[in-house]
């Protein structure tokens, strides 16, 4: 789909703005070996995203903002970076795909941000056998003793782990889903206002 120059504008700054996210904040949360920063970097990624799809409410933009943002990516500091970029991509994909099928609206939004969110979970099984030669059984492994660790379970509860690990991912989501519809109506209004003086 073709954007008008405005729109691209838009959609390279909001793309610009996740990029820049990803790169600082994922630096500092890393640093600092922060738990389910993967679900944070990636709520607040799909929260502009999911504005940058109330200022331009066409299809294929939400996907566009995800490209600029796997791009800037590139210029982290140090580290394998194709996953993130990867991951930044897939989310940015989920996103597009529900917000195409329903609309934009506030419930979608929410399906899109958890959705997209819950990449996090799914991203180590395909980089970790791609990347770093480890197999389908290696990465549960890994997930699950990261994910006991981080709620504080023994590993023998291994559905409540799952069941309450998914349901983190699927709620940090749905809350950046949820708040970037008031905030992107609201930043909508401050941007009209001021075009409007």
């Amino acid at each position: 789909m073709k954007f008008s120059t405005r729109e691209l504008v838009l959609l390279a700054a909001f793309g610009a703005l996740w990029g820049v996210v990803e790169i600082t904040l994922g630096s500092v949360l890393k640093s600092l070996d922060v738990p389910l920063s993967g679900m944070l970097l990636s709520g607040v990624g799909l929260l502009v995203a999911l504005i940058a799809r109330l200022f331009v409410p066409r299809r294929g933009a939400t996907l566009f903002v995800g490209i600029i943002a796997m791009l800037l990516k590139l210029f982290s500091l140090g580290g394998v970076i194709i996953g993130p970029m990867m991951a930044i991509f897939a989310e940015a994909l989920l996103a597009e795909l529900i917000l195409s099928g329903l609309g934009p609206s506030r419930p979608s939004f929410v399906i899109a941000g958890a959705l997209g969110t819950s990449w996090s979970l799914i991203q180590p099984f395909i980089t970790g056998p791609m990347l770093m030669g480890h197999s389908f059984l290696e990465m549960w492994q890994a997930v699950i003793n990261k994910a006991a660790r981080i709620l504080h379970l023994p590993q023998q509860s291994l559905w409540l782990i799952i069941l309450l690990f998914v349901g983190l991912h699927l709620l940090g989501g749905g809350v950046a889903g949820w708040l970037a519809w008031p905030l992107g109506h609201h930043l909508q209004r401050r941007s009209q206002q001021q075009e409007a003086r």
